[in-house]
């Protein structure tokens, strides 16, 4: 059997390059997806812990952050092409007003 330690660490490995991935890149989809990285990292402690601890809580809480993501995905890509139709542009530094 795997121990514990090797899910964490692998989760934190992937927490890590999302937040690289999120900080570094200027490009808004990419930034998105390096989201859905982190909580897919948090999605895997919370399924390694709970098998761990042989509890269904973790299960329920993963269930419940990916329905999150999928409507956090769909309404930003909403948002990016409504962005990229008025700006031309998917990159964050060229969004530099909120002017309705």
């Amino acid at each position: 059997m795997i121990p514990l330690s090797w899910y964490m660490a692998l989760a934190a490995v992937l927490f890590s390059i999302g937040t690289y991935g999120f900080l570094v890149r200027r490009n808004i989809i990419v930034m998105f997806l390096s989201m859905e990285l982190m909580l897919n990292a948090v999605n895997l402690n919370l399924v390694a812990m709970s098998h761990y601890l042989d509890s269904l809580v973790g299960h329920n809480f993963v269930f419940f952050i990916i329905t999150v993501a999928a409507a956090e995905a769909a309404i930003g890509l909403g948002l990016v092409i409504v962005l990229f139709r008025n700006k031309k542009s998917i990159y964050v530094d060229s969004i530099n007003e909120l002017k309705g």
